[in-house]
Protein backbone atom coordinates (compact mmCIF):
# COMPACT_ATOMS: atom_id res chain seq x y z
CA UNK A 1 0.00 0.00 0.00
CA UNK A 2 1.12 3.09 -1.05
CA UNK A 3 0.88 5.84 2.10
CA UNK A 4 1.92 8.85 0.31
CA UNK A 5 -0.16 11.90 0.86
CA UNK A 6 -1.34 12.10 -3.02
CA UNK A 7 -4.81 9.65 -2.98
CA UNK A 8 -4.24 6.03 -2.74
CA UNK A 9 -7.57 3.92 -3.86
CA UNK A 10 -8.33 1.14 -1.96
CA UNK A 11 -11.05 -1.43 -2.61
CA UNK A 12 -12.52 -2.72 0.50
CA UNK A 13 -14.57 -5.15 -0.80
CA UNK A 14 -10.75 -6.90 -1.87
CA UNK A 15 -9.43 -7.23 1.81
CA UNK A 16 -10.04 -10.40 3.54
CA UNK A 17 -11.94 -9.28 6.76
CA UNK A 18 -14.66 -11.51 8.65
CA UNK A 19 -17.98 -10.45 9.29
CA UNK A 20 -19.26 -9.27 12.28
CA UNK A 21 -22.83 -8.08 13.85
CA UNK A 22 -21.37 -6.55 17.11
CA UNK A 23 -21.30 -2.81 15.86
CA UNK A 24 -24.91 -3.26 14.26
CA UNK A 25 -26.82 -1.91 17.18
CA UNK A 26 -25.34 1.59 17.35
CA UNK A 27 -28.25 3.73 16.82
CA UNK A 28 -28.25 6.75 13.92
CA UNK A 29 -28.79 9.26 16.42
CA UNK A 30 -25.61 8.47 18.31
CA UNK A 31 -23.71 8.86 15.04
CA UNK A 32 -25.50 12.34 13.65
CA UNK A 33 -24.30 13.76 17.28
CA UNK A 34 -20.89 12.96 16.50
CA UNK A 35 -20.53 14.42 12.75
CA UNK A 36 -18.97 17.47 11.96
CA UNK A 37 -20.64 19.34 8.67
CA UNK A 38 -18.50 19.82 6.09
CA UNK A 39 -17.32 23.68 7.27
CA UNK A 40 -16.55 22.89 10.34
CA UNK A 41 -14.26 18.86 8.97
CA UNK A 42 -12.70 20.78 6.37
CA UNK A 43 -11.77 23.39 9.22
CA UNK A 44 -10.08 20.81 11.06
CA UNK A 45 -8.16 19.41 8.70
CA UNK A 46 -6.23 23.07 8.32
CA UNK A 47 -5.96 23.13 11.57
CA UNK A 48 -4.26 19.67 12.10
CA UNK A 49 -2.18 20.21 8.90
CA UNK A 50 -0.78 23.93 10.44
CA UNK A 51 -0.29 21.57 14.05
CA UNK A 52 1.80 19.02 12.47
CA UNK A 53 3.43 21.48 10.40
CA UNK A 54 5.36 22.39 13.70
CA UNK A 55 5.01 19.11 15.37
CA UNK A 56 5.81 16.74 12.51
CA UNK A 57 3.25 14.16 14.05
CA UNK A 58 1.58 12.30 10.44
CA UNK A 59 -2.00 12.55 10.89
CA UNK A 60 -3.95 10.50 8.26
CA UNK A 61 -6.89 11.33 6.25
CA UNK A 62 -9.44 9.04 4.95
CA UNK A 63 -12.31 9.85 2.48
CA UNK A 64 -15.34 7.13 1.74
CA UNK A 65 -18.02 7.59 -0.68
CA UNK A 66 -20.30 5.62 -1.97
CA UNK A 67 -19.28 4.24 -5.04
CA UNK A 68 -21.61 6.59 -7.54
CA UNK A 69 -24.55 5.09 -7.25
CA UNK A 70 -27.35 6.59 -9.59
CA UNK A 71 -30.18 6.60 -7.21
CA UNK A 72 -29.34 9.82 -4.77
CA UNK A 73 -32.13 8.18 -2.08
CA UNK A 74 -29.68 4.64 -2.23
CA UNK A 75 -26.86 7.12 -2.35
CA UNK A 76 -27.63 8.55 0.91
CA UNK A 77 -28.79 5.38 2.79
CA UNK A 78 -25.48 4.09 1.77
CA UNK A 79 -23.60 7.31 2.94
CA UNK A 80 -25.76 7.28 6.50
CA UNK A 81 -24.69 3.30 6.58
CA UNK A 82 -20.99 4.29 6.27
CA UNK A 83 -21.45 7.24 8.79
CA UNK A 84 -22.07 4.81 10.99
CA UNK A 85 -19.16 2.43 10.24
CA UNK A 86 -16.60 4.85 10.80
CA UNK A 87 -18.40 6.55 14.03
CA UNK A 88 -18.02 2.56 15.39
CA UNK A 89 -14.65 2.36 14.25
CA UNK A 90 -12.62 5.25 15.38
CA UNK A 91 -11.43 7.00 18.64
CA UNK A 92 -13.63 9.36 20.48
CA UNK A 93 -10.30 11.69 19.63
CA UNK A 94 -10.87 11.10 15.95
CA UNK A 95 -12.82 13.26 13.98
CA UNK A 96 -15.32 11.97 11.60
CA UNK A 97 -17.20 13.92 9.39
CA UNK A 98 -18.43 15.78 5.68
CA UNK A 99 -15.65 15.88 3.40
CA UNK A 100 -18.31 16.89 1.15
CA UNK A 101 -21.79 17.33 2.21
CA UNK A 102 -23.95 14.03 0.96
CA UNK A 103 -21.23 12.67 -1.02
CA UNK A 104 -18.04 12.01 0.80
CA UNK A 105 -17.24 11.10 4.65
CA UNK A 106 -14.33 11.06 5.66
CA UNK A 107 -12.23 10.12 9.31
CA UNK A 108 -9.18 11.89 10.60
CA UNK A 109 -6.40 9.92 12.37
CA UNK A 110 -4.28 12.16 14.55
CA UNK A 111 -0.75 11.98 15.93
CA UNK A 112 -0.04 8.92 14.30
CA UNK A 113 3.12 7.83 15.65
CA UNK A 114 5.55 8.64 12.89
CA UNK A 115 7.99 5.16 13.22
CA UNK A 116 4.81 2.86 13.59
CA UNK A 117 2.75 4.70 10.66
CA UNK A 118 2.81 1.92 8.37
CA UNK A 119 1.47 -0.46 10.84
CA UNK A 120 -0.92 1.92 11.84
CA UNK A 121 -2.47 2.79 8.78
CA UNK A 122 -2.54 -0.88 8.10
CA UNK A 123 -4.25 -1.80 11.25
CA UNK A 124 -7.07 1.11 10.82
CA UNK A 125 -7.81 0.02 7.04
CA UNK A 126 -8.67 -3.72 8.48
CA UNK A 127 -10.63 -2.18 11.25
CA UNK A 128 -12.60 -0.06 9.09
CA UNK A 129 -13.17 -2.30 6.05
CA UNK A 130 -14.53 -4.81 8.50
CA UNK A 131 -16.86 -2.33 9.97
CA UNK A 132 -17.91 -1.54 6.55
CA UNK A 133 -18.83 -5.20 5.87
CA UNK A 134 -20.81 -5.02 9.37
CA UNK A 135 -22.93 -2.20 7.75
CA UNK A 136 -22.70 -2.68 4.33
CA UNK A 137 -24.34 -5.50 1.96
CA UNK A 138 -22.29 -7.19 -0.59
CA UNK A 139 -23.17 -5.02 -2.91
CA UNK A 140 -22.85 -1.81 -1.38
CA UNK A 141 -19.79 -3.05 0.29
CA UNK A 142 -17.62 -3.92 -3.28
CA UNK A 143 -18.82 -0.03 -4.39
CA UNK A 144 -17.14 1.81 -2.03
CA UNK A 145 -13.99 3.35 -2.60
CA UNK A 146 -11.66 4.54 0.13
CA UNK A 147 -8.63 7.27 -0.61
CA UNK A 148 -5.71 7.71 2.37
CA UNK A 149 -3.99 10.63 2.20
CA UNK A 150 -1.01 10.99 4.83
CA UNK A 151 0.70 14.60 6.02
CA UNK A 152 3.25 15.54 5.79
CA UNK A 153 4.06 13.70 3.09
CA UNK A 154 7.46 11.91 2.28
CA UNK A 155 9.15 11.89 -0.70
CA UNK A 156 12.64 9.77 -1.63
CA UNK A 157 15.49 11.63 -3.62
CA UNK A 158 13.11 11.67 -6.75
CA UNK A 159 10.16 13.80 -7.26
CA UNK A 160 6.82 11.97 -7.38
CA UNK A 161 4.60 13.10 -10.10
CA UNK A 162 1.44 15.13 -8.05
CA UNK A 163 4.29 16.31 -4.72
CA UNK A 164 1.09 18.85 -3.96
CA UNK A 165 -2.53 17.03 -2.90
CA UNK A 166 -5.14 19.25 -2.79
CA UNK A 167 -7.91 17.62 -0.80
CA UNK A 168 -5.12 18.16 2.04
CA UNK A 169 -5.38 22.08 1.56
CA UNK A 170 -9.22 22.59 1.64
CA UNK A 171 -8.59 25.90 3.19
CA UNK A 172 -6.96 27.21 0.24
CA UNK A 173 -9.69 25.28 -2.03
CA UNK A 174 -12.20 27.22 -0.39
CA UNK A 175 -10.32 30.68 -0.55
CA UNK A 176 -10.26 30.45 -4.44
CA UNK A 177 -13.35 29.79 -4.32
CA UNK A 178 -14.94 32.66 -2.65
CA UNK A 179 -12.81 35.12 -4.98
CA UNK A 180 -13.36 33.83 -7.96
CA UNK A 181 -14.45 36.08 -9.86
CA UNK A 182 -11.26 38.10 -8.67
CA UNK A 183 -9.47 34.92 -10.18
CA UNK A 184 -11.25 35.41 -13.24
CA UNK A 185 -10.12 39.17 -13.93
CA UNK A 186 -6.00 37.99 -12.79
CA UNK A 187 -6.37 35.38 -15.67
CA UNK A 188 -7.70 38.20 -17.78
CA UNK A 189 -5.11 40.85 -16.37
CA UNK A 190 -2.70 37.95 -17.22
CA UNK A 191 -3.35 37.34 -20.54
CA UNK A 192 -4.09 41.11 -21.21
CA UNK A 193 0.04 42.25 -20.64
CA UNK A 194 1.26 39.33 -21.65
CA UNK A 195 0.05 39.74 -25.03
CA UNK A 196 0.66 43.16 -24.89
CA UNK A 197 4.23 43.05 -23.12
CA UNK A 198 4.73 40.28 -26.23
CA UNK A 199 3.79 42.64 -28.97
CA UNK A 200 5.51 45.85 -27.69
CA UNK A 201 8.82 43.56 -26.91
CA UNK A 202 9.11 41.66 -30.35
CA UNK A 203 12.11 43.86 -31.41
CA UNK A 204 13.72 42.98 -28.33
CA UNK A 205 13.18 39.11 -28.61
CA UNK A 206 14.42 38.86 -31.90
CA UNK A 207 17.66 40.83 -30.67
CA UNK A 208 18.19 38.62 -27.64
CA UNK A 209 17.47 35.72 -29.01
CA UNK A 210 20.28 36.34 -32.18
CA UNK A 211 22.92 37.41 -29.25
CA UNK A 212 22.13 34.15 -27.67
CA UNK A 213 22.86 32.09 -31.04
CA UNK A 214 25.94 34.12 -32.18
CA UNK A 215 27.39 33.95 -29.11
CA UNK A 216 27.27 30.21 -27.94
CA UNK A 217 26.11 26.89 -28.71
CA UNK A 218 22.74 25.70 -27.89
CA UNK A 219 19.25 26.68 -28.35
CA UNK A 220 17.97 30.28 -27.73
CA UNK A 221 15.34 29.46 -25.13
CA UNK A 222 16.01 27.02 -22.32
CA UNK A 223 13.78 24.83 -21.00
CA UNK A 224 13.23 23.20 -17.59
CA UNK A 225 10.58 21.50 -15.58
CA UNK A 226 8.97 23.47 -12.68
CA UNK A 227 6.30 22.94 -10.05
CA UNK A 228 3.59 25.48 -10.22
CA UNK A 229 0.67 25.54 -7.75
CA UNK A 230 0.00 21.76 -5.92
CA UNK A 231 2.88 20.69 -7.84
CA UNK A 232 1.82 20.39 -11.01
CA UNK A 233 4.72 20.33 -13.84
CA UNK A 234 5.33 22.93 -16.20
CA UNK A 235 7.52 23.38 -18.83
CA UNK A 236 9.38 27.20 -17.76
CA UNK A 237 10.89 29.13 -20.19
CA UNK A 238 13.92 31.55 -20.42
CA UNK A 239 16.44 32.68 -22.74
CA UNK A 240 19.28 30.74 -22.33
CA UNK A 241 21.88 31.89 -20.08
CA UNK A 242 24.28 28.95 -19.99
CA UNK A 243 26.70 26.75 -21.31
CA UNK A 244 24.52 23.78 -22.92
CA UNK A 245 25.26 20.51 -20.82
CA UNK A 246 26.47 22.08 -17.48
CA UNK A 247 26.66 20.47 -14.50
CA UNK A 248 23.22 20.49 -12.52
CA UNK A 249 24.76 19.22 -9.17
CA UNK A 250 26.55 22.70 -8.65
CA UNK A 251 23.28 24.17 -8.21
CA UNK A 252 21.54 21.45 -6.42
CA UNK A 253 24.06 21.79 -3.77
CA UNK A 254 24.33 25.47 -3.64
CA UNK A 255 20.35 25.47 -3.69
CA UNK A 256 20.41 23.02 -0.54
CA UNK A 257 22.51 25.24 1.67
CA UNK A 258 20.15 27.85 0.48
CA UNK A 259 17.11 26.35 1.98
CA UNK A 260 18.84 25.21 4.96
CA UNK A 261 20.14 28.11 6.33
CA UNK A 262 23.63 27.08 5.77
CA UNK A 263 24.99 29.28 2.89
CA UNK A 264 26.98 31.72 4.43
CA UNK A 265 30.09 32.20 2.05
CA UNK A 266 28.89 34.61 -0.28
CA UNK A 267 29.04 38.22 0.38
CA UNK A 268 29.47 41.72 -1.13
CA UNK A 269 30.13 45.12 0.51
CA UNK A 270 26.23 45.68 0.52
CA UNK A 271 25.65 42.33 2.13
CA UNK A 272 25.30 39.00 1.83
CA UNK A 273 23.70 37.40 -1.99
CA UNK A 274 21.83 34.13 -0.91
CA UNK A 275 22.36 33.17 -5.14
CA UNK A 276 25.90 32.11 -7.32
CA UNK A 277 27.45 35.07 -8.23
CA UNK A 278 30.35 33.67 -9.68
CA UNK A 279 28.57 30.82 -11.72
CA UNK A 280 31.19 29.42 -14.45
CA UNK A 281 28.30 27.85 -16.03
CA UNK A 282 27.09 31.22 -17.64
CA UNK A 283 28.00 32.74 -21.13
CA UNK A 284 28.93 36.42 -21.58
CA UNK A 285 25.71 37.23 -23.01
CA UNK A 286 24.07 35.60 -19.69
CA UNK A 287 25.73 37.55 -17.31
CA UNK A 288 24.00 40.56 -18.99
CA UNK A 289 20.89 38.77 -19.49
CA UNK A 290 20.84 37.52 -15.77
CA UNK A 291 21.44 41.30 -14.56
CA UNK A 292 18.95 42.84 -16.34
CA UNK A 293 16.43 40.25 -16.11
CA UNK A 294 16.31 40.30 -19.57
CA UNK A 295 16.29 36.23 -19.22
CA UNK A 296 12.60 35.56 -17.67
CA UNK A 297 10.90 37.82 -20.74
CA UNK A 298 9.95 34.43 -22.82
CA UNK A 299 8.04 33.21 -19.36
CA UNK A 300 5.36 35.64 -20.88
CA UNK A 301 4.78 32.82 -23.02
CA UNK A 302 3.88 30.33 -19.85
CA UNK A 303 1.64 33.22 -18.47
CA UNK A 304 -0.61 33.54 -22.07
CA UNK A 305 -0.91 29.62 -21.70
CA UNK A 306 -2.03 29.89 -18.41
CA UNK A 307 1.09 28.00 -16.61
CA UNK A 308 1.76 31.18 -15.03
CA UNK A 309 0.92 34.57 -13.70
CA UNK A 310 2.37 38.02 -13.70
CA UNK A 311 2.65 38.03 -10.17
CA UNK A 312 3.14 34.99 -7.80
CA UNK A 313 5.84 33.21 -6.12
CA UNK A 314 9.40 31.83 -8.40
CA UNK A 315 8.79 28.23 -9.33
CA UNK A 316 11.13 26.04 -8.00
CA UNK A 317 12.73 22.77 -9.45
CA UNK A 318 11.31 19.35 -8.18
CA UNK A 319 15.52 18.85 -6.44
CA UNK A 320 14.83 21.90 -4.23
CA UNK A 321 11.22 21.44 -3.50
CA UNK A 322 13.01 17.84 -1.84
CA UNK A 323 15.06 19.95 0.56
CA UNK A 324 12.27 22.24 1.40
CA UNK A 325 11.06 22.09 5.26
CA UNK A 326 7.54 21.37 5.83
CA UNK A 327 6.27 24.99 5.72
CA UNK A 328 8.06 25.64 2.90
CA UNK A 329 6.14 23.98 0.40
CA UNK A 330 3.05 26.41 1.06
CA UNK A 331 4.56 28.51 -1.26
CA UNK A 332 4.02 26.38 -4.04
CA UNK A 333 0.68 24.96 -2.58
CA UNK A 334 -0.88 28.57 -2.04
CA UNK A 335 -0.52 30.43 -5.27
CA UNK A 336 0.58 30.01 -8.99
CA UNK A 337 3.67 30.81 -10.00
CA UNK A 338 4.84 34.08 -11.16
CA UNK A 339 7.30 35.93 -12.68
CA UNK A 340 7.33 39.36 -10.24
CA UNK A 341 5.99 39.34 -6.94
CA UNK A 342 7.09 40.43 -3.22
CA UNK A 343 10.31 38.88 -3.27
CA UNK A 344 11.37 40.51 -6.92
CA UNK A 345 10.58 43.92 -5.18
CA UNK A 346 12.03 44.12 -1.95
CA UNK A 347 15.84 42.48 -3.04
CA UNK A 348 15.85 39.25 -4.71
CA UNK A 349 18.78 37.42 -4.00
CA UNK A 350 19.22 39.55 -0.81
CA UNK A 351 17.01 38.04 1.09
CA UNK A 352 16.97 34.75 2.87
CA UNK A 353 15.11 32.34 2.02
CA UNK A 354 12.72 32.03 5.11
CA UNK A 355 12.01 35.41 4.50
CA UNK A 356 11.36 34.79 0.74
CA UNK A 357 8.99 31.76 2.00
CA UNK A 358 7.08 33.98 4.59
CA UNK A 359 6.80 37.18 1.83
CA UNK A 360 5.57 34.33 -0.77
CA UNK A 361 3.12 33.31 1.87
CA UNK A 362 1.87 36.64 2.96
CA UNK A 363 1.19 37.07 -0.67
CA UNK A 364 -1.14 34.62 -1.42
CA UNK A 365 -3.20 35.22 2.04
CA UNK A 366 -3.37 38.58 1.46
CA UNK A 367 -3.44 38.38 -2.35
CA UNK A 368 -5.99 41.23 -4.23
CA UNK A 369 -5.84 43.19 -7.84
CA UNK A 370 -4.49 45.94 -6.28
CA UNK A 371 -2.10 44.23 -4.43
CA UNK A 372 -0.60 42.88 -8.16
CA UNK A 373 -0.94 46.38 -9.45
CA UNK A 374 1.22 47.75 -6.77
CA UNK A 375 3.76 44.70 -7.70
CA UNK A 376 3.88 45.16 -10.70
CA UNK A 377 4.06 48.98 -11.12
CA UNK A 378 7.26 48.61 -8.37
CA UNK A 379 8.97 46.04 -10.66
CA UNK A 380 10.33 47.77 -13.40
CA UNK A 381 12.36 49.98 -10.76
CA UNK A 382 13.40 46.76 -9.14
CA UNK A 383 14.73 45.41 -12.71
CA UNK A 384 16.29 48.75 -13.82
CA UNK A 385 18.15 49.21 -10.08
CA UNK A 386 19.56 45.38 -10.51
CA UNK A 387 19.47 44.89 -6.88
CA UNK A 388 20.18 41.38 -5.85
CA UNK A 389 19.96 40.45 -9.85
CA UNK A 390 22.68 37.81 -10.95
Amino acid sequence: MNLRSSSVGVTPGHLDAPHSSLLRGISLTRAERAILPEDSFQHMISLERKRSERSRKPFLLMLVDAGGYLSPDKNSSVLKKILHALVSSTRETDAVGWYKTNGTVGAMFTEVPAEEKKCVFSALLTRISRSLQDHLSVEEFNRVNISLHMFPEEFGDEMPHDPGNPILYPDILSRDRSKKLFRIAKRVMDIVGSLLAMVLLSPVFLILASLVKITSRGPVLFKQKRLGQFGKTFTFLKFRSMYVNNDLSVHRQFMKRVINGTHSDTTEASGPVYKMTNDPRITRIGKFLRRTSLDELPQLLNVLIGDMSLVGPRPPIGYEYLDYDIWHRCRVLESKPGITGLWQVLGRSRIRFDDMVRLDLQYARAWSLWLDIQILLRTPAAVLSRNGAY
